[in-house]
């Protein structure tokens, strides 16, 4: 398989209004490739379109969560550009609160967006990449798609939903030179502890002094992360370039600790319990 072409890429960027969406837009564009970027409010259209004066960038609004509408979007995508080189699965937003407190329709909206949205888009783009036995589907995850944290399990399941898809992807797709990415951030200085973070509506008493702390510490969090989403961008662009790209790139020194974190915590869990672990077999 070779790399994707330096020149003339067209890039499918899902929620490009705001923050990684939009950085990365921006460095694709500088690059001289071309974006269809889709958007959920009409207004943002023209805006984003505004962004290349050269007539590069297309915007296209979609909800990712409306399945019968993405083969829409994806078809309206080729019938600008003539094809699609990689498609970034940027679109989701963060859910905070404990298991106890989050509503059945608030887990559910999560799971739409972050997992099922990004299940809606690589479907319909699929045939496409199939077709021209090439393609880069890049999904955005995150450190919460490699651990837990206090106050957000729902929107940690909806990331390790992403990992778990993305990891039979890659080998699914694989024969048909299409490649997939895991893309892992740390904290950056987007909105997603801002006007991308929700709550949950309903608050137990009894989590005061675990999700409460984090209601607390998330208020004074946004807009002092050390990640800089331009950086992130010119890595992903970086990434998806090479003749081996990575399933995972994680972003951040924060981010790299976390996963090097993860993997002492699993061999020492394995470890200590392997003998346990592989004496469940038939006795022959």
């Amino acid at each position: 398989m070779t790399a994707i072409s330096t020149s003339a890429a067209v890039w499918l960027i899902t929620g490009v209004s705001s923050g990684f969406g939009r950085a990365l837009a921006e460095a694709v564009l500088a690059r001289g490739d071309q974006v269809v970027g889709t958007v959920r409010n009409p207004s943002q259209i023209a805006a984003f379109e505004q962004m290349s004066p050269a007539g590069l960038a297309h915007g296209v609004l979609l909800d990712v969560t409306d399945a019968s509408a993405v083969p829409q979007a994806i078809e309206q995508a080729l019938e600008r550009t003539g094809r699609i080189d990689v498609l970034v699965n940027n679109a989701g937003y963060g859910l905070f609160g404990a298991l106890e407190e989050v509503s059945d329709t608030e887990a559910r909206q999560v799971f739409d967006t972050n997992f099922f949205g990004t299940v809606n888009t690589v479907r319909a783009v699929l045939p496409h990449f199939r077709e021209r036995g090439a393609g880069h589907i890049v999904n955005l995850s995150s450190v919460a798609g490699l651990i837990g944290i206090t106050g957000c399990s729902l929107y940690c399941a909806s990331k390790h939903a992403v990992e778990g898809l993305s990891e039979s992807l890659a080998q699914e797709l694989k024969p048909f030179g299409i490649r997939v990415m895991l893309v892992e951030p740390g904290g950056f200085r987007t909105n997603f502890a801002g006007s991308s973070l929700r709550w949950s509506e309903a608050v137990v008493p009894a989590y005061a002094e675990t999700v409460g702390t984090m209601r607390e510490q998330m208020t004074h969090y946004h807009g002092t992360q050390s990640g800089d989403p331009a950086k992130a961008a010119a890595a992903i662009i970086q990434a998806v370039q090479a003749d081996e790209p990575p399933l995972r790139l994680a972003l951040g020194p924060d981010a790299v600790s976390v996963a090097r974190n993860k993997l002492a915590g699993l061999q020492k869990n394995l470890d200590a319990w392997a003998e346990v672990s592989t004496a469940t077999d038939f006795d022959q």
